[in-house]
């Protein structure tokens, strides 16, 4: 859902806005704020979008259209931009995924019948 009004928008924004984020404020064009929910210790990061409207690009690919509940996993190492769509407030989790040696373990395909009694 848009929301162009601060208060509405704080109504539907569980975890709050935080506070100004004048550490990386070169980075923004107009206001941005940082509420911190983990002590972040680099490498891939996952986006969990909680309010609003956004956009997500990785560098050299189209821009992805960011609402509530939407889930961006980004690699280390991507070089990439999120933030508000224009017009809209936009609100986000930021997680950190540090990992070595990581890797998914992938299982047997879940047959029809399997799905279809779910």
């Amino acid at each position: 859902m848009k929301y162009e009004n601060k208060e509405a928008f704080e109504q539907s924004n569980m975890f709050g806005t935080g506070t100004p984020n004048t550490a990386y404020a070169s980075f923004f064009i107009g206001d941005s704020f940082l509420n911190p929910l983990t002590d972040p210790k680099g490498g891939g990061q996952l986006l969990l979008c909680t309010a609003g409207e956004g956009w997500y690009q990785e560098e050299g690919k189209a821009a992805v259209s960011l609402h509530e509940g939407s889930v961006v996993m980004i690699p280390a190492n991507v070089k990439h931009w999120h933030g508000a769509k224009k017009g809209s407030w936009f609100s986000h989790i930021a997680v950190e995924v540090p990992g070595e040696g990581c890797r998914n373990e992938w299982c047997e395909p879940v047959s029809d019948e399997e799905y279809n009694k779910l």
